[in-house]
């Protein structure tokens, strides 16, 4: 069975009634966890970008606390596990901004760890790909905007 296309989708959204399509919204957001989390942005946290980007920062600074430093390969699963948890946050807001912040304060918690990240190959990689998508992303932004973000990612590199 093949989905029907986005353009499809909207056409046949705009013809169904406002109840029928809190129906859908609802069934939706009851089939997979990550449509719950998308639509409760939506519908809750798009209006206060910053207090979205700070509630973000804040429960990274938790798992970072709670993480286990003894062994690097500990370390390694809860960063990648923090960073995956960032990179849906950052999808839902879909601005580069949310982005850039978020993803700096994350290289900021990597660098402030107690554990050598360097030792590891793929931490170092792991953290130059965080470094290429600030980059990124910071490209899209007006000039100064570009410009405190490029001072706060030569404070961290």
């Amino acid at each position: 069975m093949q989905s029907a296309s986005l353009s499809v989708i909207k056409n046949e959204l705009q013809h169904i009634p406002q109840e029928a399509l809190v129906e859908l919204c609802i069934r939706m957001a009851k089939y997979k966890k990550e449509n719950k989390e998308l639509l409760n942005y939506l519908l809750f946290e798009n209006t206060n970008e910053q207090e979205y980007v700070n509630a973000i920062k804040k429960e990274m600074q938790n798992e970072f606390a709670e993480m286990n430093v003894s062994n690097l390969f500990l370390a390694k699963k809860s960063i990648r596990r923090i960073l995956r948890i960032a990179n849906k946050y950052i999808k839902y807001s879909g601005q580069a901004e949310t982005e850039i912040q978020v993803l700096l304060h994350f290289c900021k918690l990597l660098k402030a760890l107690k554990i050598d990240y360097t030792k590891s190959t793929a931490m170092v990689n792991l953290y130059n790909s965080q470094l290429k998508k600030i980059n990124k992303a910071m490209k899209t932004l007006h000039e100064d905007l570009q410009y405190e973000y490029k001072k706060d990612l030569e404070a961290i590199s």
